[in-house]
């Protein structure tokens, strides 16, 4: 098949170095595709040049098109079978026009807990949406949805090295209110650990809120990381420690693939059915702290002997698994028409 993996107007290039949501999605397709011996079109502008050369590049983005363009007839000449984009584009009525005109059907992965569809955005059968968890699922019911775990990497993180027995704890995440690290951080320090911090500073105001847990004794605070040396700080964890505040809904949970195709377990937060966690994990590769309705301080408590449950699993085990379920040629696969399509 002929597959167009669209990039749109990020502040992140595509693929990314460390950090990103549709910007990794997108090149963990792609790179699916091209393991799966498919022909991948990297369209846009914002692909990297030093990308392989066994990836063909088409610098346009659809939404700039006219019909009666050379342009577009060059891309129509082509003959695409699917293109594979990020949610957002769908529901833009230039993009869409243009993508109905050249008869492409189209895949995406809702990234956004709150963003909202045009109603002729998906059929579910040319136009298909799909969801990482339950209550993604149930929130995007309208939109005819199909469940699937979603696989994202960086530039240079495509294929982890193998796994080893870590030394402590550690966080991945963006450093904000969404992503809670100081409950991670309070936890830790209850089991007398020590924690590293991996991520970027996105909120300010939330650093300067938890200062005294970001700053604490027991937490090394590693910043961006990327490619190589993200993997490395991954895999060097004995496990790994999700959070996020109670009424944030995570969508596309890239964590969870990430920690576990390099071998690190999970202790992770929940605080409802249904969520990303719950479908990531399995009794192999990490636990859950199930903690509805209680007090921060018992929801530190809860994931603490979370952490302590999930301490014994082994990394190589981890890794076996996490390899599989989180496999890009698979999910890809999946995407493009695995079942049928």
């Amino acid at each position: 098949m002929r597959i167009g993996v669209c990039d749109f107007p990020s502040d992140y290039a595509f693929p990314p170095y460390g950090y990103g949501g549709i910007e990794r999605w997108l090149w963990a397709a792609a790179f699916g595709g091209h393991q799966a011996g498919d022909e991948i079109f990297l369209v846009g502008p914002a692909w990297r040049r030093e990308l392989p050369l066994a990836f063909k590049r088409i610098p346009l983005r659809l939404e700039d098109l006219r019909p009666e363009s050379e342009q577009f007839r060059t891309l129509q000449n082509l003959a695409l079978d699917v293109l594979i984009v990020g949610h957002e584009y769908p529901s833009r009525r230039p993009w869409r026009h243009i993508s109905d005109l050249l008869g492409c059907r189209v895949v995406t992965f809702q990234h956004d807990p709150d963003f909202r569809h045009e109603d002729a955005a998906f059929d579910g059968v040319r136009s298909r949406l799909f969801c990482y968890s339950p209550e993604m699922m149930l929130r995007y019911a309208k939109h005819h949805p199909t469940q699937a775990l979603s696989v994202q990497f960086g530039w240079n993180e495509e294929i982890p090295p193998q796994a080893m027995k870590g030394r402590d704890l550690v966080w991945l995440g963006r450093i904000d209110y969404q992503k809670s690290p100081h409950l991670a951080i309070q936890a830790a320090r209850l089991l007398g650990r020590s924690i590293r911090l991996i991520g970027p500073v996105l909120d300010e105001g939330y650093a300067r809120a938890y200062r005294q847990y970001l700053d604490a004794p027991n937490v090394e605070y590693v910043g961006e990381v990327s490619g190589a040396a993200k993997l490395d700080q991954i895999r060097q964890a004995q496990l790994m420690v999700y959070t996020c505040a109670a009424e944030y809904v995570e969508a596309g949970a890239a964590v969870f693939g990430e920690s576990l195709r390099s071998g690190t377990p999970v202790a992770a937060l929940a605080w409802r059915a249904g969520t990303c966690a719950e479908v990531a994990l399995c009794e192999n590769t990490g636990r859950i702290a199930n903690v509805a309705d209680l007090s921060e301080q018992e929801v530190v408590e809860q994931l603490a002997e979370t952490i302590i449950a999930a301490e014994h699993l082994d990394s190589r085990d981890t890794q076996v698994i996490g390899l599989d379920r989180f496999d890009p040629e698979r999910h890809y696969l999946n995407l493009v028409g695995h079942d049928g399509f």
